[in-house]
């Protein structure tokens, strides 16, 4: 177990990046990204909890490259966290390879399949930022890809799938990072274009009658705001928040204010909104963290 994290410019501390968000026995559980290390170099898999977006706990490594997982020693990367069956599923990116681990708690222990879910080569595109969706029916789905976006209903283990049922295409300027979220009817894949490196990298949206779409493009959804020095915003994760309203968090990277860049990134909260019309709010991104506190079960 770790120390409280207070870093002042983001909540959960600089030099993190790709957050996943889930909600588990009362908190908030954040999954990213290690940074700071030239090519995106780590090796291992932290996780972090709290009870409001702000105030954060280091709950330590949750999963080691090399060690716990044998079939892939770098490059762990954008990590995707789903709970399901009263387990909870780590999928993530190692040496442009997609894994899947399972724990019975959020901070682990995760015990690896023990080889890729998605090999590098199985599909079109580079095999990196899985991303998880469970429909209201049960069903859990699996996206991922860079240059093409590629999504799959995962079988009940969580943790295998019919390569013949995976789904393929190119949403407009997709670079990575594919992700999909269900408001009433309607489902939205929401995505991350140009670079991480650069300051124009930025979250687009389309949505579509079900989770493998087919999808219009809606256009922009986060970008950058230089005036505020605020640059960098996409790899995002979509949450809604615990309680009985209707409200959404967007949690993303942007680089770290001041002297960030694609290597040295940090993790931002905000609010999503969901007009009436069916489209989404454009996210005007916060200089400073929301709270968002669970409510007493």
């Amino acid at each position: 177990m770790g120390g409280v994290i207070a870093e002042p410019a983001s909540p959960v501390g600089r030099h993190l990046a790709d957050p996943s968000l889930v909600v588990a026995g009362g908190r908030y559980y954040l999954y990213p990204t290690t940074d700071g290390h030239p090519g995106w170099g780590a090796t291992s898999f932290s996780a972090y909890s709290s009870s409001d977006l702000v105030d954060w706990r280091d709950e330590g490594v949750v999963l080691r490259l090399g060690v716990d997982v044998r079939w892939a020693a770098r490059h762990a990367w954008a990590p995707a966290i789903v709970e399901r069956h009263g387990a909870f599923y780590l999928y993530f990116t190692a040496e442009q390879n997609i894994g899947v681990a399972r724990a019975d708690t959020p901070t682990g222990p995760f015990e690896d399949l023990g080889r890729p879910l998605v090999a590098a080569g199985d599909f079109p595109g580079v095999a990196i930022d899985p991303s998880v969706f469970t429909d209201d029916d049960g069903v859990t789905y699996l996206y991922w890809g860079n240059g093409v976006a590629h999504g799959v209903p995962l079988h009940d283990d969580l943790m295998s799938f019919d390569p013949d049922q995976v789904v393929s295409w190119v949403p407009t300027g997709f670079r990575e990072a594919a992700t999909v979220h269900r408001h009433h009817d309607r489902y939205y894949l929401s995505w991350s274009e140009n670079d991480t490196r650069e300051p124009d990298y930025r979250v687009r949206y389309a949505v579509g009658p079900g989770p493998l779409g087919p999808w219009q493009d809606r256009g922009v959804l986060l970008e950058k705001s230089p005036g505020r020095g605020i640059v960098g915003t996409g790899h995002h994760t979509i949450l809604r928040a615990p309680g009985d309203g209707d409200r959404w968090i967007i949690a993303y990277h942007r680089f770290a204010i001041p002297g960030g860049d694609g290597f040295h990134r940090e993790i931002m909260f905000d609010w999503l909104v969901h007009r009436p019309d069916g489209d989404l709010e454009p996210v005007s991104p916060a200089r400073t963290p929301i709270r968002a506190p669970i409510p007493p079960r």
